[in-house]
């Protein structure tokens, strides 16, 4: 059984990072899960427990670190996990995103690395606070510290206002159109493409098409229920159109995802429709 935890950035941090989280799951050892992520947001994952990989390559499974960074996922990106397993780890906000990074996240979009390559040895160090609490405030407190000190290192504390607000339509208004949300956060379609690119690791299309996807599949797994005119409103055409979809973001028609099993999908959409229009 898979048991998921979620914990609110405390209000220094809350403008560059939405949420923590603790995984657990107790399972047969020789049992395999294989699933994917759909991440709107970059993700670092402390692997505290379990045999966890990401397929970085058709066929390839890698598991680079413990402490581990992913980008973005434009693309259904595949994960396997033998026997029982226990991840923390938290999800940075694109508009905080400059403040604890250098580099573009169009960089590392759909990928998975080391968090040392990024942030050096304060990622080793992070990892030694988390696998020594005893609990989950002392995981939270060995993040919080980690990114407390990373803050300091690039040193401007800087958030996008203009992309905190993109980032509230990609959650709550997946069917404007991109030409509308630059007018409503005061940029142009180009700028607005150049600063999600940077802090998003996508084009506000391809953002809004993931975010549009996403609100169909957690209807499908029962965490909203839309109305008709909701539904509509996703600019889905017609099954075919929606079956495409489908085929992108999940590799399998509509009618192969109802049925699948996807326990770690399943609750990253349980997560995103709980925290969806908050803050």
């Amino acid at each position: 059984m898979l048991l998921s935890r979620t914990y609110h950035p405390s209000e220094a941090l809350a403008p560059y990072i939405r949420r923590f989280y603790v995984f657990e799951a107790e399972l047969p050892e020789a049992m395999v899960i294989e699933d994917f992520l759909l991440s709107e947001t970059a993700f670092v994952r402390c692997l505290l427990k379990g045999d966890w990989k990401g397929e970085v390559a058709p066929g390839e499974w890698s598991q680079p670190g413990r402490t581990l960074f992913f980008g973005a996922n434009a693309l259904p990106f595949r994960v396997r996990v033998q026997g029982s397993f226990a991840v923390t780890g938290f999800a940075i906000r694109p508009s905080g995103w400059k403040a604890l990074f250098e580099q573009s996240h169009r960089d590392f979009a759909d990928d998975l690395l080391p968090l040392q390559d990024l942030w050096g040895d304060l990622a080793d160090h992070m990892q030694a606070g988390v696998e020594s609490a005893t609990d989950d405030q002392g995981k939270l407190a060995a993040m919080e510290a980690a990114i407390t000190h990373r803050l300091k290192q690039i040193g401007s504390y800087k958030t996008d206002s203009q992309m905190a607000k993109f980032e509230v339509f990609a959650r709550t208004d997946s069917a404007i159109r991109v030409e509308d949300a630059a007018r409503e956060v005061g940029l142009s379609v180009r700028q607005l493409e150049r600063r999600c690119q940077h802090t998003f690791g996508l084009t506000p299309k391809a953002i809004l098409r993931r975010s549009r996807f996403l609100d169909m599949a957690t209807a499908m797994r029962g965490f909203s229920s839309p109305s008709d005119s909701d539904l509509a409103a996703l600019r889905y055409f017609d099954q075919s159109h929606v079956a495409r979809e489908f085929k992108r973001f999940t590799n399998m028609t509509p009618t192969e995802f109802a049925n699948a099993v996807t326990p770690l999908q399943t609750a990253g959409l349980k997560l995103r429709e709980e925290a969806r229009f908050e803050d």
